[in-house]
């Protein structure tokens, strides 16, 4: 490392202050000036705490979450902004130093907050001013072309996605928008003319094992393990309870479902139950949900959701061969983009590490 750069604490370099509450009546969405929180823009106001660009360091909640400022702005008391002598040094230099730091992980607390003293109490390596400015050049660059390609690789990731639903609306659209030669063979029933659903049966946490023989199944998917098993063989079943309520699943094990969810029974058509948990799972059950505090759906709610769909099995499993072809391929591309952008991630942090280290 470069002889001019000194190792201090942090404290010695920068102030976090108290951010201010701010009345409701003094709140505008389209105010003159932004109003931040501990993870970045909460609202707007005619009104502004503070007249010169900071940085605003989350002081509970989203503790250690770091966010630029505008020229003027409001902190609100869950945040922290930083004050320091622009003779000495460089806001942007600031902002990447605090990034590198990791402030999260000193949050502590079941609402996570983070004590200033903590972060005054952190070494770091602070070069001349003359230098912060060149470091900070070299990084905006750097990170300027990591954005963009994050930006491409979000958007195949995107497109990849988009791909497979734009797919199943193909399929799975209203008969009202396809063609005669197209539409036959299918049919459009409500939900009740196909089916039924039943419960399952109740099951406390305290009767579940770690370790038991059997997964049950509740209203948002496996809940624990039991010893015993009220299901077997091919089956859909509904989460009927929950924040998942109306996620569709295709099982052939032996399961126990618990009165949190439902399976599906006395068919009226001859369904493919994996096309079947496709069909339910694009018509995205959880629309039809009671808004309570523990959300539900039931067979009234869903009794006249519309389905589309084949009356041959033959042509259901054809097409439940093309969905599970193409599935596979965008999750191929999905984890290939997550990757790319899992890398460029790492290579940010690798650049903000060697600059630190005055290694540029």
């Amino acid at each position: 490392m470069n002889k001019k750069w000194e190792i201090k604490k942090l404290g010695e370099i920068l102030n976090l202050e108290y951010g201010k509450p701010l009345p409701d009546n003094k709140r505008n969405e389209n105010g003159k000036y932004p109003v931040y929180g501990a993870n970045g823009l909460k609202t707007r106001s005619d009104e502004f705490y503070f007249d010169k660009k900071s940085i605003i360091v989350g002081r509970k909640g989203s503790a250690g979450e770091i966010n630029l400022t505008e020229d003027k702005f409001w902190p609100l008391d869950v945040s922290y902004f930083v004050k320091f002598d622009e003779q000495k040094y460089n806001l942007m230099f600031l902002f990447y130093l605090l990034s590198l730091l990791d402030l999260p992980k000193l949050a502590k607390g079941v609402k996570p907050g983070i004590n200033r003293n903590e972060v005054y109490a952190l070494n770091v390596n602070m070069p001349p001013l003359p230098e912060q400015h060149r470091i900070v050049s070299i990084l905006d660059e750097c990170f300027s072309a990591i954005e963009r390609s994050r930006k491409n690789a979000e958007q195949n990731l995107k497109n990849a996605k988009e791909l497979f639903e734009s797919y199943l609306q193909e399929v799975f659209g209203s008969a009202g928008s396809l063609t005669e030669e197209t539409r036959e063979g299918w049919i459009e029933q409500r939900f009740e003319k196909c089916f039924k659903l039943k419960s399952g049966d109740n099951l406390t946490s305290k009767m579940m094992f770690e370790n038991g023989n059997y997964p049950v199944f509740g209203g948002n998917g496996i809940t624990g393990y039991y010893n015993e098993f009220n299901l077997s063989g091919s089956n859909v079943i509904i989460g009927r309870v929950g924040a998942l309520c109306g996620n569709v699943r295709h099982t052939t094990k032996e399961i126990w479902l618990t009165d949190n969810a439902f399976k599906v029974v006395d068919y009226k058509f001859e369904f493919d139950h994996l096309f079947l948990t496709y069909l339910l799972n694009y018509k995205n059950l959880r629309n039809y949900a009671r808004q309570t505090a523990q959300p539900v759906v039931s067979n009234s709610a869903l009794k006249d959701v519309l389905l589309f769909f084949p009356k041959s099995k033959v042509e259901q499993q054809r097409i439940v061969g093309q969905l599970d072809a193409l599935r596979a391929e965008t999750q191929k591309l999905e984890a290939i983009y997550q990757k790319k952008i899992s890398n460029l991630d790492e290579l940010k942090k690798s650049i903000l590490d060697r600059a630190f280290k005055g290694e540029f």
